[in-house]
Formats: structure tokens, sequence, C-alpha cells
């Protein structure tokens, strides 16, 4: 056959090749060119008063976007400089300082926690006596999902020290690393360990070992930032009958979590967390200036699954973004988004969230952080840049979001609606309460959070939780022997208070759990079991 088909030379088929390759580069150089006006878009469909948009690439110079306002109804806006709570994602800070202390030979992922810290217990003795390092930053410990966060949140006037003492009390959920369930409380002793070693406070050894380094000088490992600083205010839905519906709003006051601030109390602006993000591409080097944090060794630990997480199924608008797999490993969640790898967390505290992406095979980590709890908006456009930048056909990801949260809350309303008609229903019934309110009163301990007290006054029942200053509020019958709370703080969820009664007439027990179906995880009433003070003492529960 002759040889006559058109061929490029060997030289130019180089050229074209190059030239192909340089254009697909270029394409997912930058963001996408639309990428204003869907932040515009998505921020008019969740109503955010603030959001900013952080691309890093390696090699590159970092991208910032920042839009909107600082606080609904004041001009200043949110620029590169505006602090915010990233919440959880301090959690991989932690994880990098262990990482340094692994380095050191200071200790190794697989010291006993109990070698460090001789007087850490669980409520487990052989999960005290065989936890690890590496135990304190993988959720199998054997507690429930978000135990023990009453302990820290809404704020209270707890030590770590106190903190950790206390763990010992909460009962485990499952066996010693058999499951997967978040926790938070872990990495506050995480940070115990840390200041064991390094003979200093979390935040100093943080300042001076990352922050000092990576000249993040504005960067604060403290959700209590000096008076007049820029930040970006909290707001949140709290005024519907769900929190997370009706109109947005500003917050009283930012959340003060200073007591468990290794497991989510950074504030940082998006110039700076750039630089944190540059040394997750560089495997722990800081290409800016040379300055090597930790090995490549241990960036690729931290980077390693541990521990496995259920892939639950996604609603049908976001079918398409469901993992294959996920899991978690040293302070961050590794799974695949679209048959790709995905190193991510996200992070939330009350009127603020924030959102974590690298993608390891394309040298590209973003960050998205906003003022509201719209986490819809946040993945809208995490979706959107994650298929920007592996060069993926993009579906409407912020109609498939909104659709999603909908959805999300008209289930919730529907689960309201009918507990609300049952209740209607039995009205014409003897529904009690069982005692006389004053009866109700009293002192009530639970092993590991404390005393709660109930009194009675001529508006009927108050109750209030010891350690926590913003659980207060009145009891409002609803029917038997279970009341409801009516917080004072209107931002924080309300629960069900239920009292049992023992053959005696006596009031035997009290349990809680949130009203919303909605409600965040670490409102985890439901874990709490409270007893009147005079059979605490009887039994030796006080502590």
């Amino acid at each position: 056959m002759p040889r006559s088909f058109t061929r490029l030379p060997r030289a130019c088929s180089w050229l074209a090749l190059a030239a192909l390759m340089l254009v697909a580069s270029l394409s997912h150089a930058a963001p996408p060119r639309d990428l204003d006006r869907y932040v515009q878009r998505v921020m008019q469909t969740f109503d955010t008063p603030g959001l900013a948009v952080l691309v890093v690439e390696k090699g590159k110079p970092p991208v910032v976007r920042t839009y909107g306002v600082r606080r609904m109804g004041e001009p200043a806006k949110i620029d590169e400089q505006t602090l915010f709570p990233i919440g959880s994602t301090t959690k991989a800070f932690t994880a990098a300082l262990l990482a340094m202390l692994v380095d050191e030979g200071k200790l190794t992922w697989d010291t006993k926690v109990s070698d460090v810290l001789p007087g850490f217990k669980m409520y487990d003795p052989y999960a005290s006596a065989e936890m690890t390092v590496r135990d304190l930053l993988v959720h199998r410990s054997g507690l429930g999902l978000g135990a023990g966060d009453l302990l820290f949140f809404p704020p209270t006037r707890l030590t770590r020290d106190e903190i950790l003492h206390k763990l010992r009390y909460i009962k485990p959920a499952t066996s010693f690393r058999s499951r997967y369930a978040y926790d938070n409380l872990l990495y506050v002793v995480a940070g115990q360990v840390i200041e064991a070693l390094e003979g200093a406070s979390w935040e100093e050894v943080i300042r001076r070992r990352i922050f000092a380094p990576l000249e993040m000088n504005a960067t604060s490992p403290s959700s209590v930032l000096p008076e007049g600083a820029n930040r970006a205010w909290p707001h949140a839905r709290t005024s519907g009958e769900i929190r997370g519906t009706g109109p947005i709003a500003p917050l009283p006051k930012p959340l003060t979590l200073d007591n468990a601030a290794p497991a989510g109390a950074i504030n940082t602006n998006m110039e700076e967390l750039a630089r944190w993000l540059e040394v997750q591409l560089g495997r722990g080097l800081d290409p800016r200036t040379g300055t090597r944090l930790y090995s490549e060794a241990q960036a690729q630990e931290m980077w390693t699954p541990q521990t496995l997480v259920p892939v639950s199924p996604m609603p049908k608008p976001l079918e398409l973004a469901k993992p294959n797999f996920r899991t978690y490993a040293l302070g961050w969640g590794v799974s695949d988004y679209r048959g790709h790898e995905l190193v991510a967390h996200g992070g939330g505290v009350l009127g603020s969230v924030t959102n974590i992406s690298i993608l390891p095979d394309r040298d590209v980590a973003i960050a998205i952080v906003t003022n509201s709890e719209e986490t819809p908006a946040l993945a809208a456009i995490q979706y959107r840049l994650l298929d920007h930048y592996l060069g993926l056909d993009s579906p409407d990801w912020l109609a498939a979001w909104a659709e999603a949260r909908d959805m999300r809350i008209a289930r919730a309303r529907e689960a309201l609606a009918a507990h609300a008609a049952k209740l209607q229903a039995q009205q014409g019934e003897r529904v009690g309460p069982s005692l006389a309110l004053e009866r109700y009163a009293g002192t009530y301990q639970d092993d590991w959070y404390g005393r709660v007290k109930i009194e009675h006054g001529a508006n009927g029942l108050r109750i209030s939780f010891e350690h926590t200053p913003a659980l207060s509020g009145a009891l409002e019958h609803v029917r038997y022997d279970t009341f409801r709370t009516r917080w004072g703080d209107r931002t924080l969820e309300d629960a069900y208070v239920t009292f049992s009664l023992g053959p005696d007439g006596s009031i035997d027990r009290v349990t809680l759990r949130a009203i919303s179906p909605l409600a965040d995880f670490s409102f985890d009433y439901h874990d709490l079991l409270l007893r009147p003070v005079r059979e605490a003492a009887a039994s030796g529960a006080s502590h």
C-alpha cells in the first residue's frame, strides 16, 4: 500500500502535541471566566451576605475572589484580609503539629496516649490502655457522633484539663476501632498531647511552628479577636420554625470555642490561608521560603486513609457527585469525586462555614468560606470548581444544591407537622403532667456533663446548665411528663426534656433530645442521662 497519506513531519507533530497540551493546561490554569457571575447567582439563591474563594495551584500565584459584606446592614466589604472562623479545618493544623513531633522523634503515630498523658482515661479500660495518637485523629474511638460536644458547645466555663477528665465518663456507642463516628473531643486531647511534649500551650506552639514560619501574622488560634478586627460577622436563619429557615440575620455575637481550640478555633484570611494550602501542595514544603514544616513521608501519612466512612445515598439532584469510597485520614477526609482522588474537609461554627478541597493529581487546592450557615452555597461553588480543574462537563450544581436543600427542609417540616398533628389529636385526652410543677424542680446530675438545675417560680419551670450560661430558659409542658425548652438565646436549638418516674412517683431520670430534625449533632442533648442529685451522690457519680 503506497504511503501517500497525509502525515505531519515528526518535529511538527511534537509541536502540535505541545500546543495542544499548552491549550489544555491554559484552559484550567485560572478559575472559570464566569466565576464571578456564578458566585453572584449562588449568593442570590442562598441569600449569602459575604463569601470568599481561594484557588491555589502549585507553582502559580494564588487567586482570591471576595464578594459581599462582612455584616449585613453595614458597608464594609469582604476582602483578602477579612478573618473567617474555619471551624474543623483546624484539625489539619493539629495533625500537622503532631507530624512535626513524629519527624523529630518525640513520638510516633502509634505512641500510646497514656504514655504522654498519664491521667488519660476513656470509659472503656481497653480503649484507655490501647488508644494511640493516631486513634485520636481518625474518629474510630467508640464514641458516638459528636459525643461530649456539650462540654464546649455552646460555650462553657470548662478548661481543657476538665474536659479531658470528663471524657472517662462518656459511655461508648460502639466498641473501640469498630466504626466511624465523627468527634471533636479527641482533638482536644491531641492538643493536650502537643502541650505535654512541647511544654507550651497549643496556641503558643501553633503560632511558633506554623503561623510564624508561614508569615500568617493575622491568623489567630483563638475565636476571640480584637475589637474592631476585620472579621466576617456570623449570620444565620434562626427565626423560622426550624433553624435554617426564615430570613438570614446577623447573630448577636461570634461563637467562642477556645477550650476546644485544637478541634476548631482558628480564624484566618484568604491571603494567609493560601500559604497553608501551598504547604499542602508542597507536601510539607513552603515554596515561598523553602522552609519545610514536615517531611514528605508525614505528608503522605496524613493523607493515607485510616477509617472507612459509610457512603450514604445522595439526593437525586446530587447523584453524579456520589463518591465510590469515603475515608478519614489524619485531619483530612479522603474520597473520590467523579473518579478522582479528593482530599477535603469542611468546617462549621454557628454563623459560618468553610470548605477546603485538594486535588492531589492536579496540584490544585480550593478554599471557600462564607459568613453564613449556607453549606449548599459552598458546595455549589466547590463542585463547579472541581469540574473546571478536572476538565469535566459541569451540570447546573447551583440548581441541584438548591433543590436538595429544599427537599431536606421539606422533610423536616413534614416530620414536625406530623408531630404537631399528633399532639393536636390528643388535646382532649388527659395528658399530664403527672406531678405538680414544683415537684419537677431540683438539681440533676449527668455523669459526664455535670449538673443541670430546674427551678420553679411564679412563671413556671426554668432549666439551667451548670457549665453553659447560654443553656438557660423556660420549660413549657408538652404532654405527659415531657416539656420543651425555650432557651433565652433563641439562636440555639431547643430540646424536649422528658422526666421518667419511679414506682413511688418520684423522678427517676431525665432525658433530652433536640426538637428539630435538622439540629447539628453538636447539640448532643440525647447523650445526657440526668438523675436527681440524691441518687448521684449515693452512687458516687458526682464529678
